[in-house]
């Protein structure tokens, strides 16, 4: 194979394969105690020979699982003396001020596993105090007599100078080998201590963990011969090297999810889609992105857990709204007779009631199959049959019984709660970023997407979906797209009408030799990247800012400005709503994002090749749920592999295919494309 994507979910491991113009799929449930026995399984059943593989490229949710579970490494954290509480202080925001029972981010280090260090520096990176190299040995020394498997070092101001970081690398590293030793200035070099702080934290927390898992899954593909290029797929929508994965964990906490997100780019500019909603349902968690023009948004803010409660991340990721809503999120009831959905999951093991193995809460996917939207005996192709009766029976004793419900009633119950919470979502990424649903289509997929996604459109009232090819693998397809891609960041505090331009052109130099520097590590020629400088801005008084791109520091001196200062007025329209253009507009970073197109050709030919049917299949027929529990309607079932370019199908339907199932309410309208993509109208647009 020229190309392998593995993406690894909390239910199951895909794999996408490119051979010659052919795309090879598969699909094993994850392996949760050894996810490289889940990769290997899926090798094995794409008959995958490793040696003949010029390209690897992953996405896992690793990352962001040990944070979310929080089962990270005992970490320390060094900081400079008097700032000891910054991590723990956090913000004086409150994002939910009417919730009685609101709790504030708790940190992943602990205060009495927090060092202050003798050292100081000004805004301006200038030395104010000396750093104590004695003190910082004295430190090491102690530290590796404890549990400590993790050390993240954040000094004040040392986004502006390194100097002080880098010493205390080098000893820490020197007297701690097998300590796992995060500099936040290796990590990005922007101000905001709370933030960088954080951000600092999750790399070492995440570090011994995810280096372990990288480790592992390096040495299973050096067994079988494997010699190509292995890239990890990041946050920020590209992919880095395997080394710089394991130094920088933390770029790669939503890894998968957004290799879903750039393939759904690709083919929104492939059928002309200006605005377009990217919606990934899988077993565990639900996600959803919003793209113009095949462009995800890029956000330099997250937060792994939530804004109200969560942990920040100050680094590039594509803006994804991510919920704990899959196909195997669990369904309970509360001391007061609500139904509540997720975010706990069945995962692979024991998965949903009906897998068969062991099971007893029942999931989303146990509501689908007892409302009749799923084929038992079709599931992966029939390689994993549904028990209808353990389904059943789940849902009785937990959700029926206790409120007085027909299994029925529960069920759709189960999935009205996860198609509004998901719904949710999807205006949070569309509606709250200044775009309208009417105006958008939506590319779905993900195991469970086609099977939800009608649900939700017709609710937000977005009137086309894209049922892709492969819809179960899309993420893992999405990574054979996904180019490589750096960011790098420079804090520079100025109005924008008092830029000084030799200071702006000599962070840009700095800036640009850290990436061709890079961009050598990696074999990459600097005539095959694209670097593209952005200035983030803000009026002044803001805290926030928006990044409006530019192509040299000419364009920020005062001829430039006004043309900036246009670009960002609008940009501010279409995130906010409005602008204030006489409003003086302050500069506080300067990025460089450098970006290199892998050689993705053959997969764009793929999405956009003449679709070519199997041999027909029998149709038949089932009785489905859609609206009222105690109303079912005969849908037609259909082979979507069978279905030649041009067919057309009005709901009520479920068009199954080998990983995903698509449902079609009754006045929904589907075309198969010339490429073989789903095309559906709803029929509450129609």
């Amino acid at each position: 194979m020229k190309s392998v994507g593995v993406d690894i979910g909390g239910t199951f491991t895909d794999l996408v394969g490119l051979q010659g113009d052919e795309i090879i799929v598969g699909k094993t449930s994850t392996v949760v105690d050894d996810p490289t026995k889940g990769v290997a399984n899926c090798l094995e059943g794409a008959n995958a020979d490793l040696a003949e593989v010029g390209e690897f490229l992953h996405g896992s949710t690793i990352a962001i699982n040990t944070v979310l579970e929080r089962k990270g490494a005992v970490t320390a954290l060094l900081t400079t003396k008097g700032f000891r509480d910054v991590y723990a202080i956090g913000r004086s925001n409150r994002p939910e001020g009417f919730n009685l029972e609101f709790k504030r981010p708790q940190p992943l280090i602990p205060r009495n596993l927090s060092f202050e260090v003798a050292e100081r520096l000004n805004a301006k990176g200038e030395i104010l105090t000396p750093l104590d190299d004695g003190a910082i040995e004295a430190l090491a020394a102690a530290l590796l007599d404890s549990e400590i498997e993790a050390i993240a070092v954040c000094f004040l101001h040392s986004y502006a100078n390194p100097a002080h970081e880098q010493r205390a690398g080098e000893i820490l590293r020197r007297i701690c080998p097998d300590l796992f030793v995060t500099l936040s200035s290796d990590i990005l070099r922007e101000y905001r201590e709370y933030e960088r702080t954080s951000t600092t934290a999750l790399n070492a927390y995440v570090g011994p963990r995810v280096a372990h898992y990288l480790d592992r899954l390096d040495s299973y593909l050096s067994q079988g011969n494997f010699g190509g290029n292995f890239q990890i797929m990041r946050s920020n929508g590209g992919t880095m090297s395997l080394a710089q994965a394991r130094s920088q964990p933390v770029s790669m906490m939503e890894s998968g999810p957004v290799a879903g997100m750039i393939g759904a780019g690709h083919l929104a500019q492939i059928l002309g889609f200006d605005q377009c909603i990217g919606f990934d349902m899988g077993g565990t968690t639900a996600k959803s992105s919003m793209f113009r023009d095949g462009r995800p948004a890029v956000h330099e803010e997250y937060y792994i857990g939530g804004y109200a409660s969560g942990q920040p991340m100050q680094l590039p990721v594509v803006d994804i709204i991510e919920i704990g809503a899959g196909g195997g999120s669990l369904a309970w009831c509360d001391a007061h007779g609500g139904i509540h959905v997720g975010p706990h999951s069945a995962g692979a093991d024991p998965g949903p009631a009906c897998y068969g193995k062991g099971g007893e809460f029942p999931s989303v996917t146990d509501a689908d199959l007892i409302l009749g939207r799923l084929n038992p005996k079709r599931f992966l192709s029939g390689k994993m049959g549904l028990d209808t009766a353990l389904a059943e029976r789940a849902i009785t004793e937990k959700i029926a019984r206790p409120l007085g419900l027909s299994v029925t009633d529960a069920a759709l119950g189960i999935t009205c709660i996860t198609d509004n919470a998901m719904s949710l979502s999807v205006r949070a990424v569309s509606v709250a970023r200044g775009s309208d649903p009417r105006d958008c289509a939506m590319i779905a997929f993900g195991g469970a997407g086609p099977l939800h996604a009608l649900a939700i459109a017709r609710d937000i009232s977005i009137p086309t979906v894209v049922i892709p090819r492969f819809p179960g693998n899309f993420s893992a397809l999405g990574m054979l797209l996904a180019p490589w891609r750096q960011d790098f960041i420079r804090t520079y505090v100025a109005e924008l009408a008092d830029v000084d331009e030799p200071s702006a052109a000599a962070i840009m130099n700095d800036l640009s030799e850290i990436a061709e520097h890079q961009l050598a590590l990696e074999n990459i020629g600097k005539s095959s990247a694209e670097f593209q400088f952005a200035a983030d801005l803000r009026y002044v008084g803001q805290e926030h800012t928006i990044p409006v791109g530019y192509a040299s520091a000419a364009d920020l001196a005062t001829g430039g400005s006004s043309v900036l200062k246009e670009a960002y007025n609008v940009a501010h329209t279409t995130r906010y709503g409005h602008a204030a253009p006489n409003e003086r507009i302050q500069m506080a970073n300067i990025r460089l994002t450098v970006t290199a197109a892998k050689d993705s050709a053959s997969v764009s030919e793929w999405l956009t090749k003449p679709f070519e049917p199997e041999g027909a299949t029998a149709e038949e027929s089932r009785e489905i749920i859609f609206d009222d529990p105690a109303v079912s309607e005969k849908a037609r079932i259909l082979w979507r592999p069978a279905m030649a370019a041009g067919t057309v199908v009005e709901g009520p339907a479920v068009i199954e295919e080998p990983n995903s199932t698509t449902l079609l309410y009754p006045g929904d309208r589907m075309e198969v494309s010339e490429h073989g993509h789903l095309i559906i109208q709803t029929g509450a647009n129609q």
